[in-house]
């Protein structure tokens, strides 16, 4: 059985990070390990506490990880200090890790904050140039890039800006436009590919981006081509979010076990 590592935080609700990548990687029938960087008391209205892991105990959590049961792929979530990505890195440099997917989590889906000023420039520094694919979100990419993103040459501006610190793919997602759900993604050798999309009107958001990061990481550790991973998750996103799961009060969480005893079946343009 395939393994994947997801390094992230802990949800309360159960609706995003660690929760949301462990739920993705078995409905893909993959084995889950977690290094857990933060606990959030959080739910679908916002966050309302976070306590840091000590820098050394996570990175003692990727040693255990690595020395044992050695994953195929490994998905970054939220990482909320400088020192934690600093370790973060150092560890999967030690352990030559392969099929890296970076989320750069900046703020949660009800609006709250996740990370600190300072992080953002170690995430850039020591994360991003690990990544096999970044998956940026339209305001975390102009964090990333520094200027406006806000539609489609935008986009690709953008992409091509943060291609620029990375060996790997950047896919930026479009789901904070009003008109589409298009993501780009530019692949390693420059190329792009528009993954086009009608938005799906639901306010069931909740955890979209760590369950498509963690869904991609699926994907590399099946031995899918970067693109192949990246459409699947995508049509994998689109089937959790589309059965209407409607719990909480504010920004929901979406139906991972939507596919559960059917065929996977890839994101169609």
């Amino acid at each position: 059985m395939k393994t994947v590592l997801s390094i992230a935080g802990s949800d309360s609700s159960g609706g995003a990070g660690i929760q949301a990548d462990i739920k993705t990687i078995e409905s893909y029938g993959l084995f889950a390990e977690t290094a857990i960087t933060a606990i959030t008391a959080q739910n679908t209205c916002g966050v309302r506490a976070v306590q840091d892991i000590d820098p050394a105990v996570v990175a003692a959590q990727i040693d255990a990880v690595f020395e044992d049961i050695r994953p195929d792929a490994v998905k970054i979530g939220m990482v909320s200090s400088a020192n934690i990505i600093a370790v973060i890195a150092e560890r999967l440099r030690a352990h030559e890790a392969s099929n890296i997917v970076l989320d750069p989590v900046m703020v949660a889906t009800s609006g709250s904050r996740l990370i600190a000023e300072q992080a953002v420039a170690a995430l850039i520094e020591h994360l991003v140039p690990l990544a096999t694919v970044i998956t940026p979100n339209m305001p975390e990419a102009q964090v990333l890039c520094g200027f406006p993103v806000e539609d489609d040459e935008a986009i690709q501006r953008a992409a091509q800006a943060i291609a620029q610190n990375t060996n790997g793919a950047v896919l930026i997602k479009g789901g904070h436009r009003s008109d589409t759900a298009d993501d780009l993604l530019v692949l390693p050798d420059g190329s792009l590919s528009w993954l086009r999309a009608k938005r799906i009107d639901t306010e069931n958001t909740h955890g979209t981006g760590c369950t498509l990061s963690s869904a991609i990481a699926c994907g590399l550790a099946q031995g899918n081509t970067i693109e192949q991973a990246v459409r699947r998750a995508k049509g994998f996103v689109r089937g959790a979010m589309s059965t209407g799961l409607n719990l909480g009060q504010g920004n929901g969480p979406l139906n991972h076990m939507w596919c559960h005893g059917k065929p996977h079946l890839p994101y169609a343009q």
